[in-house]
């Protein structure tokens, strides 16, 4: 599927508020994956709770007050949203997140603040005047002034990039060792290479994916049994599928089937 149609990670389509997704200009998609926005006017009184099983990355985010850096997460998140208002969002690549000074080992289960007054203003006059495709301009006039200044993407985060491709493109990978063979690497050279780069180690990368999958062949297949998705994506059992789905999300995979029913 293409990038910006990846129905990952959104675990209740559903209750999302207004979400899509644009291109990152091809002179800074080594630095980015894509941009996300997000917009929403609840009732007053009403609280709606955005639940997210993160790709194995991390976001800039640019809201009404200011910007953050989220890093990537080792389990489920969830933002309750209330009122009215916005978010821009950039998915970032290793390079990316090389590029604007951070290790993710630092940032991982953290948000950051990310000080930058101008983009700041740029993208919330834009947003807050109802425009997202001028806010993404202005997103990427200034990914392009990064991308000026960034050293050369190095060896580490090209493989990096390559070794998220392989676990997203190839469901039958669920060990380190397949990946390490995939990669040829050798399996100590893949965990160093994923806590520089990405800061989750290969297994929770790879268990990430598989998440994301089989959450989203439950929501677009209700006929399709939690034993056939565990099968299909390489899982040694069933039992194995739903304890990563605990592990990660904090309810079994039947009790995720269930909260999607109507």
């Amino acid at each position: 599927m293409g990038d910006l149609d990846d129905a990952r990670g959104i675990l209740f389509p559903d209750a999302l508020p207004s979400f899509h997704r644009r291109e990152v200009p091809a002179g800074s998609a080594h630095l980015a994956r894509w941009y996300w926005i997000a917009r929403w006017d609840l009732p007053d009184g009403m609280v709606s709770t955005q639940s997210v099983l993160p790709f194995p990355a991390s976001n800039l985010v640019v809201g009404p007050e200011g910007i953050t850096l989220s890093g990537p997460t080792t389990a489920a998140s969830a933002r309750e949203l209330a009122g009215r208002g916005w978010a821009f969002g950039v998915l970032l690549r290793s390079a990316g997140l090389a590029a604007l000074g951070f290790a993710p080992a630092g940032i991982v289960d953290h948000e950051v603040d990310f000080p930058d007054p101008a983009l700041a203003a740029g993208v919330a006059e834009c947003m807050n005047a109802g425009d997202s495709g001028v806010a993404a301009r202005v997103m990427s006039d200034w990914w392009a002034g990064v991308s000026r200044r960034a050293e050369p993407i190095s060896e580490g985060a090209g493989l990096a990039d390559r070794m998220i491709e392989i676990v997203e493109s190839t469901p039958g990978i669920v060990g380190v060792e397949h990946l390490a063979r995939e990669m040829g690497l050798s399996t100590r050279a893949l965990q160093r290479l994923a806590k520089e780069y990405i800061g989750l180690s290969p297994l929770r990368i790879i268990r990430r994916y598989r998440l994301q999958e089989a959450a989203l062949r439950l929501r677009e297949d209700p006929g399709l049994t939690v034993a056939r998705v565990a099968a299909e994506l390489g899982y040694a059992d069933q039992s194995h599928l739903a304890a990563d789905f605990r592990s990660t999300l904090g309810l079994s995979a039947r009790d995720y089937r269930r909260r999607l029913q109507p």
